[in-house]
């Protein structure tokens, strides 16, 4: 397989996720997944996930998902802590999902941000800080 076919089976695989045609998607990304491409990574563990185009499989969704973010891909850090934040696929864990957030945040993913800073006002898996929900929410936008 050449670059350029590469490129447009890709392109192919984006599409079908965007079109909801997740049986092509799950189908056309794996293997760039399975090459280490993040953001077919991130795809997959979210097709695995919620059983999309395929059958919910938890240890793949994590497996992906872990392997994205542990790239340095911003929605897949803010993915990743959401799992461990609700329990979903991995067993519940604040100090991790903290963990994520605050590198997704440090990537300007206004999402975590606001996640960090709800988890302070309302002492979600943290100690409650009303005045670090207030830094976090300003550096939000809010």
């Amino acid at each position: 397989m050449t670059e350029g076919e590469d490129i447009v089976d890709y392109n192919s695989a984006m599409s079908a996720f965007e079109s909801k045609h997740f049986s092509t998607a799950i189908q056309l990304l794996s293997p760039f997944a399975e090459k280490g491409n993040p953001e077919a990574q991130h795809r997959c563990a979210i097709m695995f996930q919620n059983g999309l185009g395929v059958a919910p499989n938890e240890a793949k969704a994590v497996e992906y998902m872990t392997a994205a973010a542990e790239q340095g891909h911003a929605v897949a850090q803010h993915g990743l802590g959401f799992m461990y934040m609700e329990g979903e696929c991995v067993e519940k864990n604040a100090e991790k999902a903290l963990e994520w957030f605050l590198k997704a945040a440090e990537q300007g993913m206004v999402g975590s941000m606001t996640t960090i800073a709800m988890m302070y006002e309302e002492g979600k898996g943290v100690e409650k800080n009303p005045e670090l929900a207030k830094e976090w929410y300003a550096k939000a936008g809010f």
